[in-house]
């Protein structure tokens, strides 16, 4: 396996809740990488309210799960408002941007 998050090789071959393995900070955005293979990263971002990451865009898909609460995803100009249990593919190289209206946990599946 390529480099993976010391915590997920403990996790392994155990049942957990993905939420609850980041947790929020105040007026934060904190971001933990899980798996980062040459083919595939996996990242859980834990938004507090109110926070927002820029638009921009990237060279590979991307899957977005929300883990806990609502977030908003714009991708090419079009919102979309995502809760628990939801996910939303973003396309390679389309302007895209997440909002957080209320705290929100998400896993962001980097396919290369």
């Amino acid at each position: 396996m390529g480099n993976v998050n010391d915590s997920v090789v403990e996790l392994e071959g155990t049942v957990v809740d993905l939420a609850d393995v980041i947790e929020y900070q105040s007026d934060s955005i904190v971001s933990k990488t899980l798996v980062d293979e040459s083919s595939t990263t996996v990242t859980a971002f834990a938004l507090d309210e109110g926070q927002r990451i820029s638009e921009h865009a990237a060279p590979h898909t991307a899957l977005v799960q929300v883990l806990e609460g609502t977030g908003s995803i714009t991708i090419d100009g079009d919102e979309h408002e995502l809760q628990r249990g939801e996910s939303i593919f973003m396309p390679a190289n389309v302007p895209h941007a997440v909002d957080a209206p209320a705290q929100f946990t998400m896993l962001l599946t980097m396919i290369r």
